[in-house]
């Protein structure tokens, strides 16, 4: 126990005397990574620490706290329930740097409530809004050289859940591993411009009362072959139809985007942001099935002023960003 008590110890105080040094390097000005932030693409590019917590039914489904560690492997029986029955998700959220110097990142509250209701789904615990916002927080601050400058990309956080115990029989895992790790990213697509995308028609990635509506890992392994062969044809990505009917998009529109009733469509953050912002802009919304879409001044106005608002470049008056200082 007092071995198990001095290794945390240790890595706390690693941990600090890195953050320290860094911060105190340069006049007092905050160390960049060396990363060439122009031909940032979206790739992994590791940092330095990753953010670690646990949770078994032995101690009741709770979490206990966390800490940060050095980014690195993680270790897991051949047997776990997340490599044998895929029970895990994920999410993805960014922090940017502000023209200030100061960092932020958009809605990370909802990404928490949305992973407690896709932990419910797939029957696992998840860590409590406060301990996730607190992990998200940690994790940012540790790795603060590796945020892009202003208007230059973000620092990708996936925050992931899983089944970490041993599992032979079909049932859920009896121990949780709860992470953060973080990469900087430039644009998922480059520029502003429209992209070229094949409409999938054979294939699908959710069914009604599946697992579409959360962001279980097993969701997107199965995108990679229509996603392949659509950019074999030239195309930029691929875009799947619903599967009972075959002719309904299952991503939202701008101005009309269909209901989330059946569990094919996630409740993306990027998607309830884009509706109070046409809303606050005077704009009826409408909740409805719909294939025929157009692009007017009104998606790049969205687009704009979303934007702007994650980024920093526009005022939050939605209050929905977090200031990390």
């Amino acid at each position: 126990v007092y071995i198990h008590i001095y290794s945390y110890v240790l890595i706390f105080l690693f941990t600090c005397i890195c953050m320290y040094v860094r911060r105190n390097n340069n006049n007092g000005e905050e160390e960049y990574a060396k990363v060439n932030w122009d031909e940032l693409g979206f790739g992994l590019t590791p940092t330095d620490f990753m953010y670690v917590m646990k949770c078994s039914s032995k101690e009741g489904d709770e979490f206990l706290d966390g800490q940060l560690t050095p980014y690195g492997n993680i270790h897991l029986s051949p047997a776990a329930g997340v490599l044998n029955y895929g029970q895990g998700l994920f999410e993805g959220l960014k922090a940017y740097r502000r023209e200030d110097g100061g960092i932020q990142v958009f809605r990370a509250e909802q990404n928490a409530l949305r992973m407690k209701l896709g932990a419910e789904r797939l029957c696992m615990p998840s860590p409590s809004v406060d301990q996730f916002l607190h992990a998200l927080k940690l994790n940012v601050l540790a790795n603060s050289r590796w945020v892009p400058p202003p208007g230059k990309g973000a620092l990708y956080l996936r925050p992931m859940l899983m089944g970490s115990g041993a599992v032979l029989g079909l049932a859920p895992a009896p121990e949780y591993t709860f992470l953060i790790y973080a990469s900087p990213v430039g644009n998922y697509h480059k520029g502003r411009t429209g992209m070229n995308i094949y409409v999938e028609d054979k294939l699908h990635r959710a069914i009604p009362g599946g697992t579409g509506g959360v962001k279980s890992i097993t969701n997107y392994s199965p995108v990679f072959r229509a996603q392949k062969e659509a950019k074999a044809k030239g195309f930029t990505d691929v875009l799947f139809l619903d599967s009972v009917h075959g002719k309904y998009v299952e991503e939202d529109n701008v101005v009309s985007t269909p209901a989330i009733i059946d569990g094919t469509i996630l409740p993306g953050v990027t998607r309830k942001s884009i509706i109070e912002l046409a809303t606050n802009f005077g704009y009826q919304f409408m909740i409805r099935v719909e294939y025929r879409t157009g692009k007017g001044a009104l998606g790049q106005k969205l687009y704009e002023r979303l934007a702007g608002i994650q980024t920093g470049f526009v005022e939050d008056n939605m209050g929905w960003t977090l200031k990390l200082n």
